[in-house]
């Protein structure tokens, strides 16, 4: 009973966050037209609020821990569900995100991504995806804040084990920034394939930086390492909630 019961919440939850996205769209429209400011105010607006009614309605909570950067950085996070998405960019001064190109056509969202300066890149061209990559994030460099991007390309269930795409070391040797890591376990609670939200705390973490400058081998070995050990640790740490909880 009492998982039907969270089932129902968990479908509640999602009728109105999609809902609460296009209202917020529209109102925010015409500061957003405005200035690119509006766009990124309405964003933020939006992930607080699903931060908040995931908590409410639901019983997922978030937090977000670490040192969030807010200069110029390269930020190459784990991936595992909608959530991270929102738990990252609220928590960001200035984010951009590298995106699927398909996600350009999503209503709302699409326009607001695009006028807030998130890259789209096809990720079926292989290396020309790359070439592309770079050249629209050096295009863009004028415009201050987090670049951010899923270095295994996807979403990627907890404790599932998927290669890092080189992609990451190209923008961190192109852009010469730091690169800070972020580890994840909103996938325990938000699960890729399924609608059902379960109730816990989820957490992004932000990890100390990785300076600028370094090899690129190094680089990828380094971060990779780093990002799955603490998304490791913090999926158990999620895991015992869940079985806390029955």
């Amino acid at each position: 009973m009492r998982a039907a019961f969270q089932y129902v919440r968990s479908l509640v939850f999602i009728g109105q966050m999609y809902l609460a996205m296009m209202v917020l769209a529209v109102v925010f429209l015409p500061y957003a037209i405005w200035h690119r400011d509006g766009a990124l105010r309405a964003m933020h607006t939006y992930c607080r609020y699903v931060r908040w009614s995931a908590g409410v309605i639901t019983g997922l909570r978030s937090e977000v821990r670490g040192v969030v950067p807010d200069g110029p950085v390269l930020v190459a996070a784990k991936h595992q569900s909608f959530f991270d998405i929102l738990l990252i960019f609220g928590a960001l001064p200035r984010p951009r995100f590298i995106m699927k190109k398909q996600l350009v056509n999503a209503p709302f969202l699409g326009w607001y991504a695009l006028r807030v300066g998130c890259v789209p890149v096809d990720r079926g061209k292989g290396g020309q995806a790359i070439r592309d990559m770079t050249a629209r994030v050096k295009a863009g460099a004028e415009t201050p804040g987090q670049l951010i991007i899923y270095p295994q390309g996807t979403r990627v269930a907890p404790g599932v084990e998927k290669p890092y795409k080189v992609g990451t070391a190209v923008l961190y040797g192109e852009l010469g920034q730091d690169c800070v890591p972020v580890a994840t376990n909103v996938g325990v609670f938000w699960p890729r394939h399924s609608l059902l939200r379960k109730p816990g705390l989820a957490v992004i973490e932000f990890l100390p930086p990785i300076p600028a400058g370094r090899p690129s081998r190094v680089f990828m070995a380094e971060l990779e390492k780093v990002v799955e050990a603490r998304s490791e640790e913090l999926r158990q740490e999620a895991v015992a909630q869940v079985a806390a909880r029955g």
